[in-house]
């Protein structure tokens, strides 16, 4: 699986880390959440950055009465002297072009949870309006920075999945860039090749390599798992492999 592509939405400069040296000892936190894991491959890169300083991770803004939000990251750029504040998501997407009426509202989660559209939102309506609280600016205090000069950023990790006979070419190049897999029914699973090997990874280890994924099994014992899945609403992210080739695919239930 090639490595995903990092969707921005942003009317700034994005983050580059492309000139810099990133020590490859990181350990793979394998008993995090998904989120949590994207989390610390991030914090990890940006501590080891010579461009960039963290000033503050994950700060847990409290109210009088209730925890009222967290604050992903904030970052001094020392090239151009910007502070950024960063909120940071790992996030899996399906392209279902029935959806609307935007065009985000048309990337949903596996389990149609979520889509593209309400994450945006939530972002521009509280995860970024937080920062200019009374309570954060409270809590920050220590930091001496301009909080009026603060620019603001969502970065998205994205793991973007289209119908199986999608031409990707039907996108925008930073969504183009972020396909990594496909998605097909249970049904159309029953036809796939049973001479594979099949891989069922747990929610914990989407983000592995997958040379990293050990538990291949056949068609018949994979085929048997993923119908339970089905039966209880879940859909299974699945990796296939037959001679050199390696698909990546989600098998939904709706």
């Amino acid at each position: 699986m090639k490595a995903p592509a990092l969707t921005f939405y942003s009317e700034e400069d994005t983050l580059s880390f492309s000139e810099e040296q990133v020590d490859t000892g990181f350990q793979f936190p394998s008993q995090l959440m998904l989120g949590k894991q994207a989390e610390a491959m991030f914090e990890y890169i940006l501590k080891q950055s010579k461009r960039y300083k963290l000033l503050a991770a994950n700060v847990q803004i409290q109210g009088t009465q209730e925890t009222l939000g967290e604050l992903d990251y904030l970052i001094f750029d020392t090239i151009t002297n910007n502070t950024l504040h960063i909120e940071l998501a790992c996030k899996f997407y399906l392209f279902d072009d029935g959806l609307g009426p935007t065009f985000e509202s048309k990337w949903i989660g596996p389990n149609r949870k979520d889509t593209l559209q309400e994450k945006l939102d939530k972002v521009k309506k509280k995860q970024f309006p937080l920062l200019y609280t009374p309570e954060s600016l409270e809590t920050l205090k220590h930091i001496q920075i301009d909080f009026a000069a603060i620019k603001q950023q969502l970065y998205i990790k994205s793991f973007l999945f289209v119908p199986k006979d999608f031409r990707k070419e039907q996108l925008a190049k930073r969504y183009q860039d972020g396909i990594v897999g496909t998605y097909i029914s249970f049904s159309e699973f029953s036809t796939e090749e049973t001479s594979a090997l099949y891989a069922i990874p747990d929610k914990k280890e989407w983000l592995l390599p997958p040379e990293q994924i050990t538990n291949w099994v056949s068609f018949s014992e994979a085929k048997q798992t993923i119908e339970k899945l089905i039966d209880t609403k879940r859909a299974p992210l699945v990796y296939k492999k037959q001679k050199n080739t390696l698909d990546l695919f989600f098998v939904i239930w709706w």
